[in-house]
């Protein structure tokens, strides 16, 4: 007979699958497995109800199985003695890299005549794995008001924060456990997908073809690297033996969001309405307007999924195609109302499409095919803008054309070639083409930049306008490629489930940019023309060269072009031991070896890492046998490569040049005329050679180096070592809390350093320690140096991250689901990492990949000892649904956390040579001349000029973001067609996410900016849906 029953326990846990599991994490895997107890002999038979492939595994000698390698889906396990069927389970979930347990000991067991049948759609604590993580299901997503892409469902997860400093495809990447944003990795399919060239960024897909994404924020097993930030795992959906279909609209008009935080001039005590020049009195007052914007999105799409061949061959596709239109204000109040492009009107477009193939030859023997296109079309046209009454012009005088185009295939197979033996493989390939078109962009045309301060009086506004406006212009042809492979072989042995693999990925790049023309006339003025432009790179006054100098007036022309092809080999090699030491205890042994290669664009390696050992330690405490209090901890180390854009500036001929004239007029096209250079000292050692005029702080004069002199000898990778202990508990039936402890130190980095102790050369090396360098004699020969770390007069490098998290969650039935996490963190030390987010003054953080201004000079990190960018000291996450009716649903997230350190960044206290000349040092206040007392020219620093250290000026607001969703499942469709309304930012809480921290223009002239905000959080929008599933 059949005997139905419910669960002993209903370990409803773990219900809407976004527990934070805990597990020696298979993180490129994106298969799961079914482990548990039976009598011993027994035969235990999981079949996949989605797709009818089965599996069957024996009950070793300790009474314990596990099928390992199982695509995620919705299976019934059955055990059975003798050929008679004494139980089954029904409808247990196997969730992405996570492991699902199903017990058969007890009287069910006993009892042959009785078959068991258990509604089991939920996991108890998952004792098989020891990391950290958080699962979201594509019902999930659907429920919880969240934002339609993946870098929004990454930050409902643990010490996982915004960095409104980089974003990626329209949306902010995220920072994970204190790591810079470009630290992290992303997998679709068990494939990287992360941005080639600089690791900021990532390839996305249709969001509703998300059938789960798993968030890693620690503890990975040995089977993953190359990440110290955290890891976002997606697997596709995938077509069933059930055809199904369906189509969708999101719609967020401009109507029904609220207009932006106009942004206006801190108050500095420098510009106020008593300041004697009218033209100055800023504060307080509006920089930017930003309440007239407008934007609107619309997204469409459609899915249909089903068998070719029922049990056998499946298809699922879904295309995608969102639009996003607007116009806004890009200027500052203090722009001309004839500036070019201060009035944009945008258009941006992303047609995507993913398909899945599935193809199960046998129950034994599976192939799966996976492809994705991602599109990024973006339009924009400028205009003048008016300040006065706030109108725009209706001729166009700017704008762009650029696409981006991602193609990615991927193909696995997955063999269970014994019960104890499964082998997969896997090949993936991408490629990512860039195209850019200037509007008017002509190189024979000149490009200037001229504030209205450094505009001479006689000479027409107009003339300093030039004729075109694009920052730079891209190398035609550019594109990103990756390829990769991975084998994997797993093999149960008694109580040892043995794991070995290794990986390789490549990477090209084709990528460059270039001022038009080549270079770029900027128009400047000191207030003091006996006082030299740049003292430290020899560089002498604007009185000096006579003309317009005179009056202070100067302008350089600058040169910049970085053109290349770069690649990066990746290879590694991994052993893992998953040893069930006892009933209750479970140890991960791991141990991963590393490779990394970086090509010149002469294709000569100039940074070779190998014997890159990293161990990865971890254990579970299964303390009452019955999946309802867990203890873990886990330990390892992670490596990180260098990205391909390194190559191209510090590996590569790149040109990045000055040089300083005075002059007596501007000629109608921007052109200066008169010209005169300014007299340039080149026994610094700062010119180029050909022209002692020209100038270059990294010596950057268009000549690829000797791949030898680009980086340290035996320079040692990036990594980091990490360590955590947790626990997690069964609340009653339905609820599950836990705790853990996480430490993060990162050991080694890599940046480049110009410090003086290497007479005027620049090289990439590791920061803190003692390097060794080959460099150029007089005699155009090269010899190795090494310095130690107290010659390098660079400190020892401190990036630590510490963290208590804690979280509870819940679930009523079918009816609510909730989890709430909070997060103490402190993430200290004297650098971000790879980023310099820090650096950002509102166009974004520098995006030099490991090769950042940090470490440049000594005197940059005097001061820079502190917390950092990315800490947030608390985080209250929390996120949910509530089914009122059958047809009537509500679902909410809740992100708050505590504000982003500030500081305050002028110039150093003496004008020592070779200091770059800029606001960059932890110093405030007005820094004076910067030579001796007494001097010709010298000026005191303010009375209120100090040291000021990394966070010494506060921190930004709180930030508190509610998103609240309503939907209507009308039960007279047949529960087919759902309608919702989702509130994003409901009380339109629009707070600061950074200031500008540069408290000087130059070395006497207060910043009106300092202390501005920079960005804001997004106005609350409505995002109104409706979708129709067959």
């Amino acid at each position: 007979m059949i005997k139905q029953t419910m669960p002993l326990r209903r370990a409803t846990l773990t219900i809407a699958l976004g527990l934070c599991l805990a597990g020696a994490a298979h993180a490129q895997s994106v298969t799961g497995n079914i482990y548990g107890t039976g009598e011993p002999g027994s035969t235990i038979s999981v079949q996949n109800l989605d797709t009818g492939t089965s599996r069957t595994v024996t009950v070793d000698r300790n009474g314990r199985y596990r099928a390992s390698d199982l695509p995620n889906g919705n299976y019934k396990v059955t055990v059975e003695k003798d050929g008679q069927v004494i139980a089954v389970r029904e409808r247990v979930q196997v969730v992405i890299a996570s492991g699902t347990e199903v017990s058969f000991s007890g009287t069910g067991v006993q009892e042959l005549d009785r078959i068991e049948v258990r509604a089991t759609a939920v996991p108890k604590i998952d004792v098989s794995q020891t990391d950290t993580r958080t699962v979201f299901t594509s019902e999930q997503l659907q429920e919880i008001a969240v934002g339609r892409d993946i870098a929004s469902v990454a930050l409902l997860a643990p010490s996982v924060i915004s960095n409104a400093s980089y974003t990626s495809g329209g949306v902010t990447v995220p920072s994970f456990g204190g790591a810079a944003s470009s630290e992290n990795a992303f997998y679709i399919n068990g494939f990287a997908v992360t941005n080639p060239l600089s690791s900021i960024g990532f390839t996305t897909l249709p969001f509703d073809a998300i059938s789960q994404q798993q968030v890693l924020t620690g503890g990975y097993g040995a089977e993953f690297g190359r990440a110290t930030g955290g890891v976002v795992n997606i697997v596709t959906k995938r077509g069933t033996n059930e055809w199904s279909g369906g189509g969708y609209a999101y719609w967020s008009p401009e109507t029904l969001r609220a207009s932006p935080r106009n942004s206006n001039f801190a108050d500095t005590g420098f510009y106020g309405a008593d300041n004697p020049d009218p033209t100055k009195r800023t504060d307080g007052q509006l920089y930017q307007l930003r309440n007239k914007n407008q934007s609107w999105t619309q997204t469409t799409g459609a899915y249909v999924g089903g068998p070719i061949v029922k049990d056998k061959l499946f298809i699922y596709a879904n295309v995608e195609v969102t639009k996003r239109e607007g116009a806004g204000v890009a200027s500052t109040s203090q722009a001309a109302a004839t500036t070019t492009n201060a009035w944009q009107e945008y258009s941006y477009e992303y047609p995507r499409w993913a398909a899945k193939i599935d193809w199960n030859i046998t129950d034994n023997h599976l192939l799966e095919f996976t492809g994705i296109s991602d599109v990024t079309k973006y339009d924009s046209a400028g205009y003048t803008f008016n300040y006065a009454d706030f109108t725009h012009g209706n001729e166009q005088n700017a704008g762009t054309s650029n696409e981006d185009k991602s193609k990615l295939y991927i193909g696995k197979y997955t063999g269970y070639l014994t019960d104890d033996l499964t082998v997969s493989a896997l090949y993936g390939t991408q490629k990512i083409d860039h195209s850019q078109s200037p509007w008017g962009y002509d190189p024979a045309c000149p490009r200037t930049s001229a504030v209205a301060t450094a505009r001479a009086p006689g000479i027409p506004a107009a003339n300093y306008a030039g004729c075109w406006t694009a920052a730079t212009v891209n190398v035609p042809g550019a594109y990103d490629e990756t390829k990769g492979w991975r084998l994997d072989v797993g093999y149960r042995l008694g109580n040892h489930d043995l794991r070995a693999g290794l990986d390789v990925m490549e990477a090209e790049s084709y990528t460059g940019s270039e001022y038009g023309g080549g270079f770029i006339w900027v128009y400047s003025r000191s207030n003091n023309p006996n006082a030299a432009i740049d003292a430290s790179h020899g560089v002498g006054s604007p009185a000096s060269a006579g003309g317009l100098g005179s009056q202070g007036y100067y302008v350089r022309q600058q040169y910049y072009t970085q053109i290349a092809k770069v690649r990066t080999e990746q290879s590694a090699q991994f052993l893992e031991d998953r040893w069930q030491v006892s009933d209750n205890v479970l140890l991960t042994l791991g141990l991963r070896n590393e490779t990394f290669k970086n090509f010149t664009s002469a294709d000569e390696v100039y940074v070779k890492q190998d014997n890159q050992w990293a161990p990865r330690l971890g254990g579970v405490w299964d303390v009452h046998g019955d999946a309802s209090l867990k203890l873990f901890a886990n330990a390892g180390r992670y490596h990180l490569a260098l990205p391909n854009n390194v190559a191209v500036r510090a590996a590569s001929g790149s040109l990045y040049t000055m040089e300083y004239f005075t002059y007596t007029g501007v000629a109608a096209d921007g052109t200066p005329t008169g010209l005169v250079n300014v007299p340039v000292d080149p026994s610094l050692g700062y010119t180029c050679p050909g022209n002692p005029n020209a100038i270059s702080s990294n010596l950057e004069c268009g000549d690829a180096p000797d791949p030898r002199t680009v980086a340290a000898v035996d320079l040692k990778s990036h990594y980091q070592d990490e360590f955590i202990v947790g626990m997690e508990q069964a609340w009653g039936e339905n609820a599950v809390w836990g705790a853990k402890v996480t430490y993060r130190d990162l050991k080694s980095a890599i940046d480049d350093t110009c410090t003086p102790a290497l007479g005027g050369g620049c090289f990439i090396f590791n920061p803190g320690v003692g390097n060794t360098f080959w460099e150029e004699q007089a005699d155009g020969t090269l010899a190795k140096h090494t310095y130690s770390a107290a010659e390098l007069d660079l400190p020892k490098l401190k990036r630590r991250y510490y963290a208590v998290d804690l979280f509870l969650e819940g679930s009523i039935g079918d009816r609510f689901y909730g989890k709430v996490n909070y997060t103490f963190a402190r993430n200290y030390g004297n650098t971000e990492g790879q980023l310099a987010s820090d650096l950002d003054t509102g166009a974004g953080g520098q995006t030099d990949v490991s090769v950042t201004q940090d470490w440049d000079l000594p005197q940059l990190m005097v001061g820079a000892n502190g917390p950092l960018p990315n800490h947030r000291a608390h985080q209250i996450k929390a996120y949910g649904s509530y089914r009122i009716t059958p047809e009537w649903r509500v679902g909410g997230s809740l992100l708050i956390d505590s504000g982003r350190p500030r500081s305050c960044t002028s110039y150093y206290p003496t004008a020592d040579q070779g200091l770059y000349n800029g606001a960059y040092y932890h110093f405030c206040g007005l820094a004076g001349s910067g030579t001796a007392p007494g001097s010709a020219g010298y000026i005191p620093p303010s009375a209120d000029y100090r040291f000021s250290p990394r966070g010494d000026n506060g921190t930004t607001p709180w930030g508190f973001n509610l998103n609240l969703s309503l939907a209507y499942t009308p039960n007279w469709a047949d529960n087919k067609l759902s309608l919702q309304a989702d509130v994003l930012n409901v009380l339109n809480r629009q707070v600061a996410g950074s200031y500008y921290s540069n408290y000087a223009t130059d070395r006497v002239t207060p910043d009106p900016r300092y202390n501005q905000p920079l960005n804001y959080n997004s106005p609350r929008q409505v995002r109104l849906s409706a979708r129709y599933d067959f």
